[in-house]
């Protein structure tokens, strides 16, 4: 087993472990390097990666890159409409080409095609298709509403923590999954979390929907570093000190157009010293 487990967020469908070895290894320890670890401190030898994308990959076959044939029509009501409306509220907030909100499009159905219109024009999301987009909402939906899902995604996680696991790096809806299966394993010796990129504090959409709901003294770890990019608006609420307590330290850093991206995350000085701080 590893010292350092690593896990992903949305929108992997096709990405296995094999490949997070080869593209994220590298940017972590590197992050690692930067942060001041001397060579040969962590080695790859020392990580591992949890792939779920499979979990989430559609029946049957699609001739468009793999994902079924998804639009605007198909976010439904409640979760999916929130989430969606909540992403254009805070990618209008950073970016002065994505056009704000009104109260004409407070409808499920008009919110939601209004949502992807302004998104699609959005810099972070300039490559992003409609069928895309809903895509990652589903997924997001399909791991709080549909247990079999869940239970799958956690148990691809537990089973790569070991005795020598310290530090935990989970990205986006990686950071849900890890959180959920820290907080059921308080027996586990990993002292360290670090969170990129990371939707834990979303209020009602994310933070109501976690096992155990999102609060103080959970998960239980010495150190929770949360790092997040500004113009990241899939984390949404980038401080998640206040609603998870004093053990969270929340750092902000830039990665430039690609706010969301995991490697830029990875590489990042500020990763690599959370976790030399949980290597030491």
């Amino acid at each position: 087993m590893a010292k350092v487990v690593a896990v992903h967020g949305i929108l992997n469908t096709f990405l296995t472990r094999p490949q997070m070895v080869e593209t994220w290894g590298p940017a972590l320890l590197g992050g690692v390097e930067l942060a001041g670890g001397a060579r040969g401190s962590i080695t790859a030898n020392d990580l591992e990666f949890v792939a779920y994308g499979d979990v989430f990959r559609p029946a049957g076959r699609f001739l468009d890159g793999g994902i079924p044939p998804l639009t605007a029509g198909d976010v439904e009501p409640g979760l999916e409409t929130e989430l969606l409306r909540a992403w254009w509220e805070a990618a209008a907030a950073v970016d002065p080409q994505v056009a704000a909100p009104d109260g004409r499009s407070l409808g499920a159905a008009s919110s939601a095609r209004a949502a992807v219109l302004a998104l699609a024009g959005s810099r972070f999301l300039a490559r992003v298709s409609e069928r895309v987009l809903v895509f990652w909402l589903k997924q997001v939906s399909s791991y709080f509403t549909e247990p079999q899902v869940r239970e799958q995604i956690q148990g691809r996680f537990a089973a790569a923590i070991g005795a020598d696991t310290r530090v935990v790096v989970a990205h986006s809806l990686g950071s849900v999954v890890a959180y959920e299966a820290l907080c059921a394993h308080p027996q586990w010796l990993v002292t360290d979390f670090v969170t990129v990129g990371s939707p834990l504090g979303v209020p009602h959409i994310v933070a109501d929907r976690l096992q155990p709901p999102a609060g103080p003294g959970q998960p239980a770890v010495a150190r929770w570093v949360n790092i997040t990019d500004d113009g990241d608006f899939v984390a949404l609420q980038p401080r998640l000190r206040q609603l998870f307590g004093d053990r969270v330290t929340d750092v902000g850093i830039s990665n430039g157009i690609s706010a969301h991206q995991v490697v830029r995350y990875l590489s990042a000085a500020e990763t690599g010293a959370a976790i030399l701080a949980g290597l030491r």
